[in-house]
């Protein structure tokens, strides 16, 4: 193929993509569905815009899925899964081993090759994480009983995709000698070969967890956001092609390192810097699958596909509902996890790819499940919107669903800037046991505070993503304490436009910053030196032979009338003369304040405001 040949495919499948996704999203229909849409439209069944060529990007589009598993492992902290071992095992491997039998044991009888039927139960055994996560969002169900359960079986599925690739070879019979011709190792024996592989997944492992952390601090000390996009995609290829080199699954080897680094304290950094690319190739994938759908063979045999996807969607509605009540769900919470998992998923066409370079399957019969898994996910919405209104009302009503734990890592408070001022508020907070996110844009600084058994995050608190992985979207509170001026506005700006939720707590350095920061819209802003200053100033006045408990009264009284006029002056930010003329209103007000306060003895003086040497 020459270089224009693949440009112009290119240029034709990113604006295919531009025009699909947002259409498909303004329909309820979702990305996936609009990508395999406009995949449709572009191929050769219909507008014709890509040939042959598009056998050339699906090659380029592939890096996306690895990329995918990359981030995937990114999410599966090794605490966050034993935390969840018995949703996750119980439902989610009785859901895969379940469906993959079922559907196995009906393809078989119907006179499929075991190896094929094996293939297309494991195929079919995967529901589109896409469109079933944001339906739920969109639904208000991810904290019932029903959506946890699905989200479980949703990453036991991400999870199962990776023993998946690497079972397929081993029940293969013909491509397992060109996989293993591909490898440079090919012509070591066996036992040679084993070490090989062996020594490839260590090498992962000991480098995931020992050298890309110093790595990653060293590069992201100098910087330049550029340089660390580059480094962690340089970290993609690397594993690609060290697994390309043992004649491994290159999803196999990007997987375990995501695993690996999910601990890291870049984690976050990772994942927003790789999404875009991961997003983009995996766009250009799905359209892939949409041209190469073979409607020849769809149009040739219309009943007898439309018999499969309903005989498909049938079986695994039946064995979902079985699964949770043998999991004991409710029968209303079991109706929604069913039908909410009973269509074909992404990485169907990821194993749908693999089994046909395996000759596990035929060209027809792959084609025929490329069919019914994206006939399947349109059916997706349609069968959700069908179990709420109508089988959902046939259970008992009024039933409140179960609120349940968060499973994510997520928690009510957000500190962007961990140094010597959102430190304090962090320890209060850990002191008191309340979980924070911790983010901060300083290498050097993450590292020494996670030795104090800190859980801090490297990244750039102004990115809205970044908030996003943080959980900004369901925390509480935004502390913004980074020591940067202009950088405490970016953050504040970006929280309020996008996370009208979150209440804003600001650092100020001056008078000037904290105007600036209340014509913002935060109400709490705090001045980095007054507090400290006043808390000085009511020492003194003891120092100077006033009552503890009338210095402390005379403190507070000051400080709640200054915050006062810091607010009301804060409109006229840049009228000089209207603020000169406050200033010297409020200070001889001020002064008639604490002297007619003074004047004021307290019936009776607490004691317990001195200690033994008179002190407060």
């Amino acid at each position: 193929m020459h270089l224009p040949d693949f440009l112009i495919a290119a240029f034709v499948y990113l604006a295919a993509a531009v025009i699909a996704a947002p259409l498909a999203t303004r329909l309820g229909l979702g990305s996936v569905l609009g990508y395999l849409a406009a995949g449709v439209l572009i191929g050769p069944a219909v507008l014709g815009l890509v040939g042959s060529e598009g056998e050339d990007v699906m090659h380029f589009a592939e890096f996306g899925v690895i990329v995918m598993l990359f981030l995937v492992g990114l999410e599966l902290q090794p605490s966050k899964l034993f935390e969840l071992r018995k949703p996750i095992l119980g439902l989610g491997g009785l859901q895969v081993m379940g469906t993959t039998a079922a559907i196995g044991i009906a393809a078989y009888g119907f006179g499929v090759d075991w190896r094929a039927a094996v293939a297309t139960g494991l195929i079919l055994a995967m529901s589109s994480t896409a469109i079933v996560l944001q339906s739920m969002n969109e639904r208000g169900l991810m904290k019932t009983t029903a959506g946890q359960n699905i989200f479980s079986v949703l990453l036991f599925q991400d999870v199962a995709i990776i023993p998946i690739l690497a079972l397929l070879p081993l029940i293969a019979t013909s491509t397992a000698a060109t996989h293993d011709e591909a490898s440079l190792i090919a012509s070591l024996p066996a036992w040679a070969k084993t070490l090989a592989v062996l020594a490839a997944v260590a090498t992962i492992v000991i480098a995931g967890r020992y050298l890309m952390r110093p790595l990653f601090r060293f590069i992201a000390t100098s910087g330049i956001r550029e340089i660390f996009v580059a480094f962690a995609l340089l970290i993609v290829v690397s594993i690609t092609l060290l697994m390309q080199f043992v004649g491994l699954s290159a999803a196999l080897g990007t997987f375990l390192a995501g695993v690996v680094l999910a601990e890291s304290e870049y984690r976050h950094e990772l994942e927003m810097d790789l999404d875009p690319f991961k997003g983009l190739l995996l766009a250009v994938f799905f359209m892939a699958v949409g041209a190469g759908i073979n409607f020849n063979l769809i149009l040739a045999q219309p009943f007898q596909l439309l018999g499969l996807v309903f005989g498909f969607v049938i079986i695994k509605l039946v064995v979902l509902y079985g699964v949770a009540r043998i999991m004991k769900m409710k029968r209303e919470n079991a109706s929604v996890f069913s039908f909410s998992l009973a269509q074909g998923g992404e990485f169907a066409f990821v194993l749908i790819s693999f089994a046909l370079s395996l000759a596990l399957l035929s060209a027809t019969q792959a084609a025929m499940l490329v069919a019914m898994v994206a006939l399947s996910m349109t059916l997706a919405p349609p069968l959700m919107i069908l179990e709420e209104r109508f089988i959902q009302p046939l259970f008992a009503r009024g039933t409140v669903p179960q609120p349940a734990d968060q499973i994510d890592d997520s928690a009510s408070v957000i500190i962007a800037g961990h140094g010597r001022f959102g430190m304090t508020v962090g320890r209060m907070l850990q002191a008191r046991g309340f979980k924070a996110v911790v983010l901060d844009h300083d290498a050097e600084q993450i590292d020494a505070l996670r030795k104090f058994g800190f859980k801090l995050f490297y990244g750039d608190a102004s990115r809205v993503d970044l908030l996003e992985a943080a959980g900004a979207r369901t925390a509480k509170i935004l502390v913004v304490a980074v020591d940067e001026r202009e950088k405490i506005l970016e953050i504040v700006a970006v929280a309020a436009k996008h996370f009208p939720n979150l209440q804003i707590f600001a650092r100020a350095f001056d008078r000037v910053h904290a105007y600036h920061l209340i014509n913002l819209g935060v109400k709490n802003v705090y001045r980095e030196v007054f507090s400290s200053s006043v808390d000085m100033g009511e020492q003194v006045l003891v120092a100077l032979g006033q009552h503890p408990f009338e210095a402390h009264r005379a403190a507070k009284t000051f400080k709640h009338f200054d915050e006062t006029i810091l607010h009301e002056t804060a409109q006229h930010t840049g009228d000089l003369d209207k603020l000169v003329d406050i200033a010297r209103q409020s200070r001889a007000e001020l002064s008639r304040v604490l002297a007619g306060d003074r004047t004021t003895k307290p019936l009776n003086i607490d004691q317990a405001w001195e200690d033994n040497d008179g002190r407060s």
